[in-house]
């Protein structure tokens, strides 16, 4: 399942985050990745010791976690710390797929990708996160603020940034529940359920959906 997720930053908090990446220091994004990933991937990454770090996942991941399409479709068990990349005019990422571990110490199982956008489509040309999927490529470049989650399987690839300069934060997640295609059904449970919470409070069809969600849960959640 690939989702859209929109509004995670407003303007303010973007402006902001622009601030404080503009005073970073960043470095070679292969330093990060491993020997496959290290022979397709050409950008930067703000140094890990950077002192605006915590403040930036305090706004960047504070925001994220609480928005409800994210909870409802992630699931989440155990969520990384994001990597904000750079890529200027040359630079992109080839076709990969993201380890299926991460983390040092505390690992974690990468079962979706998460990239938020911080800069707009109008900033840079090409950049395209491009996801290759059953039903083809889909080719996805977000306004500011919103961001997209996608499984960590997928063959997927940043396209050659040709003007400009693309900003985002990259995180990932190990949800309570491995499963792809149930996750798909549980989020879909969630979004009727939500919706019969809002307008049916009390009816018995709301406390059925509500009461399956609820098990399917219990069943398929791993801790």
């Amino acid at each position: 399942m690939l989702l859209h997720i929109p509004g995670v930053l407003d303007a303010t908090q973007l402006a902001t985050i622009r601030q404080l990446l503009e005073r970073g220091r960043f470095v070679d994004g292969r330093l990060s990745a491993g020997m496959e990933a290290g022979q397709v991937k050409h950008n930067e990454e703000l140094a890990g010791d950077a002192p605006m770090v915590q403040q930036l996942n305090q706004i960047v991941m504070g925001n994220l976690v609480r928005h409800p399409l994210y909870q409802g479709a992630a699931l989440p068990h155990r969520v990384a710390a994001p990597f904000y990349a750079r890529y200027t005019t040359g630079m992109g990422y080839g076709d990969h797929i993201d380890d299926p571990v991460m983390g040092q110490g505390d690992r974690y199982r990468t079962d979706l990708s998460i990239t938020v956008f911080l800069n707009g489509p109008g900033d840079y040309e090409g950049g395209e996160l491009v996801i290759r999927t059953g039903f083809g490529d889909q080719a996805v470049k977000l306004p500011a603020g919103d961001a997209v989650m996608y499984p960590s399987g997928s063959l997927h690839q940043v396209a050659e940034v040709s003007r400009g300069e693309r900003l985002v934060a990259v995180t990932w997640v190990q949800s309570l529940v491995r499963d792809p295609g149930q996750r798909e059904i549980l989020f879909e449970l969630y979004q009727a359920r939500e919706r019969l919470l809002r307008e049916r409070p009390g009816a018995e069809e709301t406390k059925r959906v509500s009461r399956t969600y609820i098990n399917l849960v219990r069943m398929w959640a791993e801790l």
